[in-house]
């Protein structure tokens, strides 16, 4: 039986194509440095959004058709939903998946009724990758959707919140595992607070990083070789959020001795919530060597919430690949698509119409991020203008052989520096040169 008996398996059919289930630039074998496109790119779907995305908002409610859903919590139906998911990965050419334990099964109000059914799901799930050759990049737990955790999980005031969501984590651990999945993201949707006067923040850290902890034995424990992740994001819901930039889970990792367990899985959106360019997160993360995964989608910076648009500005999709290439690429994440369809998108028909479109930007920003890397002025120019510490009193300040006394007679007699332009107009220029 087909779900989207209307949609064929979308394929490569160039940029003169005027079919609206065809990539026009993702070619999913073309090389591009070496790999090809689908080597770099190891795009992701969201089983959250595709499959469980009503599409509501704070002012209305859900407007996605879903034929095949019943609209119940009961385990058929989603098993059911697996059988959806997997054609929908076959007809766009996806390659990986990621999930939320409660996104493939449902709570049941009672756990081991719950965990029971995430096994019976998950089941389902490790036939369905063996059949199409389909992986999960990760999996996760949903630790902030229930009212239990509506202050926190590893943060929560209470020990008995606490201990729930450390038994989420392991049976979600426990599934990723099980199906072979590359990585496991600890994302704290509500791990942070509202308001300072009834938080302690160093305990709640505290408590926050035994659970990592506690997790990081269990991975051992267990022989999970996958890759931790953890997702920064500012705010929403939380006024304050601890995992808000690379930055700030740069310093908590380091704090806490976990820097050598875990990465980062960057989401273009949160980066925008964070008052930062996508580029600047994703540097910040490369520069420590830990960048891991991708969420891909973008924002509206008119909207101060998080939008999870399905990524269609080519600068961005550039800038993204430009470190992505600039790394030297994917290991162990990819791009996975946190995102969903607008509320007027309600059809089936338009979850192809999304992918295709990211997975087409993607695809033109991998291009175009490789043909200035290839063209080399860029470079050039960025290298240029850093030259004068490689060698002289540059070089010795950057070994760190050098002194303020040094420096000082240095200045004295040099006389005062010469400034050249940044040329950011220019670089702007070369960037469009390309696009």
């Amino acid at each position: 039986m087909s779900y989207f008996p209307e949609v064929p398996t979308i394929s490569y059919e160039g940029p003169g194509s005027k079919n609206p289930f065809a990539f026009k630039h993702y070619n999913p074998d073309e090389v591009v440095e070496g790999k090809s496109m689908r080597e770099h790119l190891r795009f992701g779907a969201a089983y959250w959004h595709v499959m469980r995305n009503g599409l509501a908002d704070p002012f209305g409610g859900p407007t996605a058709l879903m034929p095949w859903d019943d609209g119940s919590d009961s385990v058929e139906n989603a098993l059911k939903r697996t059988e959806v998911f997997f054609e929908f990965l076959e007809k766009t050419g996806i390659d990986f998946y990621c999930f939320h334990d409660r996104d493939i099964a449902p709570e049941l109000g009672d756990l081991a009724k719950s965990n029971a059914a995430l096994e019976k799901v998950t089941d389902q799930l490790a036939g369905l990758q063996e059949k199409s050759g389909k992986k999960l990049l990760w999996g996760t737990a949903c630790l902030f959707t229930h009212p239990r955790y509506a202050q926190g999980a590893g943060t929560s005031p209470s020990a008995d919140v606490f201990a729930y969501g450390a038994a989420q984590v392991k049976a979600a651990m426990d599934a990723t595992h099980k199906l072979g999945g590359l990585g496991y993201t600890f994302w704290g949707g509500r791990e942070g607070y509202a308001t300072l006067l009834n938080t302690d923040m160093k305990r709640e850290l505290d408590h926050l990083a035994a659970l990592l902890h506690m997790a990081v034995e269990y991975k051992k424990a267990i022989g999970f070789e996958g890759q931790f992740y953890i997702e920064p994001k500012p705010k929403e819901p939380t006024t304050h959020q601890y995992d808000s930039d690379s930055a700030a889970c740069l310093n908590f990792l380091r704090e806490y001795d976990l820097l050598d367990h875990f990465k980062l899985n960057i989401e273009t959106n949160h980066a925008t919530l964070a008052g930062h360019t996508m580029q600047h997160e994703l540097t910040v993360a490369i520069e420590a060597g830990a960048l891991g995964s991708i969420d891909a989608n973008q924002g509206d910076e008119l909207i101060g919430w998080d939008t999870d648009e399905f990524p269609s500005d080519l600068y961005g999709t550039t800038h993204v690949m430009l470190k992505v290439l600039e790394m030297g690429g994917f290991t162990t994440g990819g791009l996975n698509f946190d995102a969903k369809r607008r509320r007027e998108s309600h059809e089936p028909v338009d979850l192809f119409h999304a992918h295709v479109g990211g997975m087409d930007a993607f695809a033109r920003g991998l291009k175009i991020a490789a043909a200035i890397r290839a063209d080399g002025r860029l470079a050039d120019f960025v290298k240029n203008r850093y030259a004068s510490f490689d060698s002289g009193i540059g070089a010795k300040i950057e070994s760190r052989s050098t002194s303020l006394e040094e420096l000082s007679a240095h200045a004295l007699s040099a006389g005062e520096p010469a400034l050249e332009s940044g040329r950011q107009e220019m670089l702007n220029n070369l960037i469009n040169e390309f696009i």
